[in-house]
Formats: structure tokens, sequence, C-alpha cells
């Protein structure tokens, strides 16, 4: 039988561009909340000859999440892959069907939820990838050109509040990103100490035009953001494609070396996150914090 692989986040930019490039490995399922959007990707897997399942899933909502996690175990697929790919970056408050800051629950609560409950049910060896971004690190030189002030964690259940450290951003929305971030990567590295048999990493896609984060930006921001500050060092070295993107997901995500906690830029090489994210006491918190906030919600719901 193939192999399967999921992926959220399939129908734009880079994680409809990695699903087309993962069909060629086998099954791919496809996970997000849009039907329509989730049928056009199928179909044009389909029309290539390829095998795609679609999967409806909020990810900002627990419940949802949980749903999705039961129906992808009972389809009973040789699943051998798992990409935390979708992710937002909304420029005003929002909440999820929890209350929670949308950003931190779409980008980092939903997919952690996701993990934990797929984990029992994924053979050893397999790859799980988280996608991570720079903009967590606040040394990271481009990110403290544009004013980011990298994440802003001070417990999971203040970051569901929409309370950040202070110090940070002025920029709507990018401390809430930069936090999911941050601790989506501090998970990633947690999972591949405390689970051996299975192998998680985090890739940085790079700066990368025609994706949908930035949305319900205005048209002078997106289009500042999204073409003309990577034409300018130190912004272009970091520039990347969805395609490109794509290929350097889908090598890590079907490699069968056995890496494991490592954290890749843009152009597959190893990097290194920032100072706190990289401390195993950190990701150690990050988890522990983040299991209790989702025990607590599943026993009231």
């Amino acid at each position: 039988m193939s192999k399967a692989y999921i992926i959220t986040g399939p129908t734009s930019g880079i994680g409809r561009a990695t699903a087309l490039e993962l069909a060629k490995y086998g099954t791919v399922i496809l996970v997000g909340r849009n039907s329509r959007k989730l049928d056009e990707v199928q179909n044009l897997i389909e029309q290539n000859g390829q095998q795609a399942v679609s999967v409806v899933c909020d990810l900002s909502d627990i419940e949802s999440v949980e749903r999705t996690a039961a129906e992808i175990i009972a389809l009973r697929l040789p699943v051998v892959g798992l990409l935390n790919n979708a992710g937002i970056s909304p420029m005003g408050a929002a909440k999820s069907a929890q209350g929670w800051d949308l950003a931190f629950a779409t980008n980092y609560l939903g997919p952690f939820a996701l993990t934990e409950a797929l984990t029992p049910h994924l053979p050893d060896k397999a790859n799980v990838v988280f996608i991570a971004s720079a903009v967590e690190d606040p040394e990271r030189k481009p990110a403290k050109l544009l004013g980011m002030r990298g994440g802003r964690y001070i417990s999971a259940e203040a970051s569901a509040r929409s309370e950040w450290k202070q110090g940070g951003c002025k920029l709507p929305g990018a401390d809430a990103y930069a936090t999911s971030k941050q601790c989506s990567l501090a998970g990633a590295m947690a999972f591949a100490r405390e689970t051996p048999r299975l192998r998680f990493n985090a890739v940085e896609p790079g700066i990368t035009p025609g994706t949908g984060l930035g949305r319900d930006a205005n048209i002078v921001l997106r289009f500042l953001f999204g073409r003309i500050l990577t034409l300018f060092p130190p912004f272009v070295k970091y520039r990347s494609t969805p395609k490109r993107a794509a290929q350097v997901i889908t090598k890590i995500l079907i490699d069968e070396s056995g890496k494991t906690g490592i954290y890749y830029d843009e152009k597959g090489q190893p990097m290194l996150g920032s100072d706190l994210v990289r401390d195993a006491k950190f990701q150690d918190r990050v988890v522990a914090e983040t299991r209790a906030l989702l025990l607590n919600t599943s026993l009231s719901i």
C-alpha cells in the first residue's frame, strides 16, 4: 500500500505547493477549513493520477481538531508523515471557538493538539514537521529591521488570552504570530527528545511571497512585505518561493535517515533558533503548560 502524508493548510501558498509535491510520493491527506478549496486541490492531484483525501478542520477549534484526528485514524491509511503547515497572521484581535487568541490557537495550539492525538498512531520513524519562523528570534537581523521583537511568551494561558511579554512589536498581530512560532519550534524540539521513535523537525521556509499569511492586511502592506521588501539586502538572501519551499519541506518529510530535532532554513540547511527556544528547560515548560491548558479545556468541553 502507498505511503500517506498529512498536511494542514494545503489550499494556498506553501501548503498547496507542498501538497502537489508530496502527492508524487503517496496519498496526501488534505486538512483545512474550506471544503471547496480542499476539493479543488484534491481534484488537481487526482487529475495527475495521484491520490488525495480531504478532511475539513478548523485548527483554531480544539473540538474540531479532536474530531479530525479521529477521522484521520479511522481512514486506516499508512501515514508516515505529518506536516503542520497551516498558519495565519491576523492584523487585528480575533478569537477562536474557545475564546483564545486566534493566531496562537491556529498556529500552535491546534497543531500541537493534532500532533499529540496522532503520535500514538504513527509508525516508528515517521516524520513530523512544523513550519516555524525566524521572527521568533529577537536577534534575527531582518526581523529587527522591521521592528519585530521576537516571541513574547509568558505562559500558555497568557498567550491564549492575547497577553505577551512587554516591549514587543508595534505592528498589530506581530507578537501573537512570533510567539506562536516560538512555541511551535520549542514544541518540535521537545517532542524530538521526548519521543525518539519518531522524527520531529522544523522548517523556516524563508520570506515567501504568495502565501496567505497576511491576507487581512491592507494592500499597501501586502505589497510591501510580499514583493518589494525581498528585493533588498538583508532580505534578499532569505527570499524563496512556494515551489522551492515545497521541495525543501518534502525532502525532509520523506527523509529516511532518521534525523530529528533539527531546525532547517529555507535552503534545507540546519540553522539555530533563538537562545531561549534552544533551552531544553524552556521547551519542556512550553509543552507542559500547553498540555495543562488543553487538558483543562477538554475537561470543560
